[in-house]
């Protein structure tokens, strides 16, 4: 049995299909219970724990071969910082009391670093706690998530830009597709390394004006890019809805982008391989805001 947090999102639902699609037992762990229906009709078990229930997660992965872990982020916490930590805590000693043997988390590029990387240095934390348990432990270090083009549809629909924080839009980075990710960690789980490893992962590289011409092409409508300078990078993400601690906190992990210091560090690498714009095409498609009046490919 793999326990899987995060099935209700990208990565922890495409490992847990991919695991389902290789009739090895899942149990999806949910923090509603409503949310579970479907993966028990797929032929999951199902367990309810919130991350930062202890108990509750302790039976989630309790006589589970391995696990799969993950640190959401909520912006609506009233300190962001000490928030995030305790429920790195939470998570690291319910694999304690599970004994659970194996867990795969979910981290980035650059979570080496204790500090100056923004959110990224809960990800070092979560990472310290969990191999204070003794437990093996795969870190799955990412860097950027196609994906994320979710946080800019709306910027991209409403107004036609596509918006970027960092100094240029031309400086082609890997990007991953969150299918790729969920691969890397069913198969991590599956077949566990004899000690613990740190995995990075590569992927194609595009340029923030690469993606904003893709997503155009997708759209059926040209976006405009437009490059944030960096001392509006805070004041813009209030202006558009984040909350001012995470916006500082972002802005900080724009700046560990720019100064280069979130580079791979593991102890190998996987290449993923879904291009971006296969990603886009099926981003657009299954976001229901997204009602496009105009030739997009759908």
């Amino acid at each position: 049995m793999y326990a899987i947090t995060g099935v209700t999102g990208h990565v922890g639902g495409a490992a847990a299909r991919d695991l389902l699609a290789k009739g090895e037992p899942v149990r999806a762990v949910v923090r509603d219970a409503a949310k579970s229906a479907d993966w028990i009709r797929a032929g999951a078990e199902a367990s309810v724990a919130d991350f930062g229930d202890r108990a509750a997660l302790t039976e989630a992965f309790r006589d589970c071969r391995g696990a799969f872990v993950l640190l959401p982020t909520d912006p609506a916490a009233a300190d962001v910082d000490a928030y995030h930590r305790r429920l790195a805590d939470s998570i690291a000693e319910a694999v304690l009391d599970s004994g659970v043997p194996h867990v795969v988390m979910l981290s980035s590029i650059g979570a080496e670093l204790a500090e100056g990387t923004g959110p990224i240095r809960w990800l070092h934390h979560m990472e310290s706690r969990l191999r204070e348990t003794g437990v093996l432990l795969t870190a799955i270090r990412s860097s950027h998530f196609q994906e994320k083009v979710e946080t800019v549809l709306s910027a991209a629909l409403g107004a036609g830009i596509y918006p970027v924080f960092g100094a240029s839009a031309d400086v082609p980075v890997p990007m991953v597709a969150t299918r790729d990710i969920g691969k890397v960690v069913a198969e991590s789980l599956m077949a566990p390394a004899a000690a613990s490893e740190i995995i990075d992962l590569d992927g194609h590289r595009y340029s923030e004006r690469q993606v904003a011409e893709e997503l155009a092409a997708v759209l059926g409508r040209p976006l405009t890019v437009v490059t944030i300078p960096q001392p509006a990078w805070v004041g813009t993400m209030v202006e558009a809805g984040v909350p001012p601690q995470l916006a500082e906190e972002l802005a900080g992990l724009y700046d560990a982008e720019q100064r280069g210091i979130l580079q791979p560090r593991g102890d190998r690498q996987s290449t993923c391989t879904t291009e971006l714009g296969e990603t886009l095409r099926h981003l657009v498609k299954t976001t229901p805001y997204v009602g496009l009046p105009v030739g997009a490919d759908r």
